[in-house]
């Protein structure tokens, strides 16, 4: 397929599936349930780290996660004392297990009492001339982790290019969090980052379709894949590459192709 036949046929395939139906069974619906800035950043934070697995179970993971936090993850975060957190010893997601949530609350509830929104441990690590959000991740990672108290074991959860990791998760939830159009599956809160400078979060199903159309080559699923496979949609659209991820995740797990 030549490429303005590909962007054409690509395009159409975001439109299908850039839709507010996509959202019920996707884990963005987390984000969705709430309306403050705080509380969406939080729930779509830790629902984007559980995402791995059937959407189902990450779902449900996500909506106990949110009933733990008494439907209020802001307010929990920001006010709850230690003995709160001994409700979370029962949560478990496939490896997240009861440390990484210890550690998830002392570094959102340090955070949240010194700034206003999770933006500004994202921004303020790129510039306007960055041309993706890799110095984003790798700063955000050293952020999170800077705390003394901070448990080797949850690294793992928050992936950084520096380790040469696809870092689908951290990507996935940044888009949720930059992308803006007016289709509202995406929540686009933030604006000082550009949604050209997001980067695809490349999953299996991704991956599989974009080797079967020619956009990835490199063998390996991982950091450098991502760029490869951004740049290749870069060319596109510019201003808006990771829109492709609708049409991407769509063919591969939605209309398998």
């Amino acid at each position: 397929m030549d490429p303005q036949g590909l962007k054409q046929w690509l395009d159409e395939c975001v439109d299908r599936y850039n839709r507010p139906d996509f959202i019920a069974s996707d884990p963005i619906a987390m984000p969705h349930r709430f309306s403050s800035l705080q509380d969406r950043e939080i729930i779509g934070f830790w629902t984007a780290t559980l995402a791995w697995g059937q959407r189902k179970t990450i779902l449900q993971s996500a909506a106990r996660l949110a009933e733990l936090m008494d439907g209020a993850p802001y307010d929990f975060v920001r006010n709850h004392e230690e003995r709160d957190r001994q409700r979370f010893e029962g949560f478990v997601h496939r490896t997240f297990q009861y440390t990484d949530s210890l550690y998830f609350l002392t570094f959102l509830q340090d955070y949240y009492r010194k700034h206003d929104t999770l933006e500004d441990a994202f921004a303020r690590f790129l510039g306007p001339e960055d041309e993706h959000v890799g110095p984003s991740l790798a700063g955000f990672h050293e952020l999170v982790f800077s705390l003394p108290e901070a448990p080797a074991r949850t690294r793992k959860h928050v992936a950084t290019p520096v380790r040469g990791s696809s870092c689908k998760r951290i990507n996935m939830f940044l888009r949720w969090m930059v992308r803006k159009d007016e289709r509202g599956v995406d929540l686009g809160l933030w604006d000082r980052i550009r949604p050209g400078q997001l980067l695809m979060p490349l999953d299996v199903h991704v991956d599989r379709v974009a080797r079967r159309l020619g956009l990835l080559e490199r063998r390996q699923t991982d950091w450098l894949a991502v760029l490869e496979l951004t740049d290749k949609l870069r060319a596109l659209d510019p201003d808006d590459p990771v829109k492709y991820d609708f049409a991407l995740f769509g063919l591969g797990i939605l209309d398998p192709y």
